[in-house]
């Protein structure tokens, strides 16, 4: 008795001879014939002998698949009996090589007209037809996902209020967007100087350059012609740019002690001071001395001030840093995870608390007044960590105590520690979640600069937040997660990803990747 294995390798040597005879490969065929009578009888003759042999080797017949068409193959002329070099040898090497060229054109042939999905879905995959692939998606492409609708709907008299205010900013009146090209590259991070009198604006780029803009103070245009050009044309944004860093600037913060100094961390490793009055920027410090743990280079992500003396600062390594301003010595610093840290602040209201956002997927909250562990193991004390689907972006403090984290989970978590009394005290909490959690889609992909929500630091009113929108919209969100405003226009035509408050006024600034900001006021 013939086995499984065996009858399945016969019906393939007789397809094949039924192949070759049609292909008028007679000779071969006959040979593929003779071949299969020999083989079929010495496979009865074994099966007859030794009947416990084809048991043991018995296994499943392997499943060939059907080619979907044949493709023609070269075959041995002195095997069909056709004499070298001959008319016959060249018509049928003419006639293969034609049949494979009409194969390949089909298979890279166009196909025209109307296509339905369920006709050309892959083989093997399962797929609904009622399937919507935007059913999860809020708006198309661009469209208002909160309108004047929303506000005139409002039944709170306060929430209604604070939403006609934020939805009425408009746009620099002066400029348009296109025209405030701030810094020749992508924005990475933005800040308003807190003074009232006049809008002014500071962008870092990718590159380490810093724009300064002038907003209240435009400049005369070198090249206006009063007979030819419009009135319109006679005045040009007020922008200067600086080249302090050799790599991305990551944050900008004001000195909170004296508004005339201005901070900037990088990725070329570098805190610098710049003396907005004596017009002089100094490097505060360096991550070079391999006795910090840092090594050469370090990225420095982030920076937050402790008082006017002491700084704290976040690597892309993965490390908190603190630096006396008053020392000519290098800094402390600590591991606190094992990836890098993207978003870093310190508590307003109380200041030894650091907040971190890291790629491992946490955010974390650091009592930076107790140390725990010894030499490299040694590391602020943790008082409560979060852990999300995805990385989180950014870790923000509100004035009252919130910190707003943006991930890439999409959501934007809004967490509660103004009434807490156990880190107070030091201690250690189990768990925490967040008061609010908001989605929001933070997919900026390679070319966008990542959403941070940033607060209004001194809010007059609801305490409240802003951050980009990946429909070139920024969003404004109140402390309950309530949307507040939705800002925009047909003016803004790049995604303002890189969004900020003003510390007091209700302004609001948007940077771009083509280095070009968006001011509301």
């Amino acid at each position: 008795m013939e086995n499984d294995y065996e009858r399945q390798r016969l019906e393939n040597i007789e397809k094949n001879r039924k192949l070759l005879q049609e292909l008028e490969l007679t000779s071969a065929a006959n040979a593929f014939r003779a071949a299969s009578e020999q083989k079929k009888a010495a496979a009865s003759s074994s099966t007859a002998k030794t009947p416990s042999s084809s048991k043991k080797r018995s296994r499943p017949a392997p499943v060939k698949k059907e080619p979907d068409e044949f493709t023609p193959r070269r075959t041995s002329s002195r095997i069909r009996g056709i004499a070298a070099d001959s008319e016959i040898a060249k018509r049928k090497a003419d006639e293969h090589e034609a049949a494979v060229k009409e194969i390949e054109r089909a298979k890279r042939q166009r196909v025209a007209g109307e296509l339905d999905l369920s006709d050309i879905v892959t083989p093997g995959k399962e797929w609904d037809r009622t399937t919507n692939f935007l059913s999860d998606v809020k708006g198309e492409r661009y469209q208002r996902t909160f309108t004047d609708d929303d506000v005139s709907k409002t039944t709170d008299a306060d929430l209604k209020a604070m939403r006609e205010k934020m939805m009425g900013l408009r746009l620099h009146e002066k400029f348009e967007p296109v025209d405030i090209k701030i810094v020749p590259e992508r924005i990475y991070c933005m800040a308003f100087h807190p003074v009232t009198s006049k809008q002014l604006v500071f962008a870092g780029d990718k590159v380490g350059n810093l724009g300064i803009f002038d907003a209240s103070n435009p400049l005369p245009n070198p090249d206006y012609n009063a007979d030819e050009d419009d009135e319109a044309l006679s005045e040009i944004p007020n922008v200067s740019t600086f080249k302090l860093h050799a790599r991305s600037i990551a944050t900008i913060s004001i000195d909170p002690a004296s508004a005339e100094s201005l901070y900037t961390t990088s990725y070329d490793g570098s805190i610098r001071k710049l003396d907005l009055t004596a017009n002089k920027s100094d490097e505060v410090f360096a991550a070079e001395d391999k006795k910090e743990s840092l090594h050469n280079d370090a990225a420095i992500s982030g920076l937050d001030f402790f008082d006017s003396n002491i700084i704290y600062f976040s690597t892309l390594t993965g490390y908190i840093g603190r630096k006396d301003l008053r020392e000519k010595a290098g800094a402390t610093v600590w591991e606190c995870h094992e990836k890098k840290i993207g978003g870093f602040t310190l508590s307003p209201r109380n200041p030894y608390l650091a907040a971190t956002a890291s790629l491992d997927r946490t955010m974390k909250i650091w009592d930076l007044r107790k140390i725990v562990g010894r030499g490299e193991n040694a590391k602020p004390h943790m008082v409560v960590e979060h852990e999300s689907r995805l990385s989180v972006s950014s870790a923000i403090w509100s004035s009252n105590g919130k910190v707003a984290t943006t991930g890439y989970d999409d959501t934007v978590k809004v967490f509660d520690f103004s009434d807490s009394k156990k880190w107070k005290e030091g201690k250690t909490l189990e768990s925490i979640d967040p008061a609010v959690t908001i989605r929001h889609n933070n997919q900026t992909g390679r070319w966008v600069t990542i959403l941070r929500a940033q607060w209004q630091q001194s809010p007059t009113g609801l305490q409240k937040f802003c951050i980009g929108n990946m429909n070139r919209f920024v969003d404004i969100y109140s402390e309950s997660g309530e949307q507040l405003a939705q800002l925009g226009g047909d003016l803004v035509t790049a995604v303002p990803a890189v969004a900020q408050f003003h510390p007091t006024q209700d302004w609001i600034v948007g940077g771009t990747a083509s280095g070009k900001v968006c001011l509301w006021v």
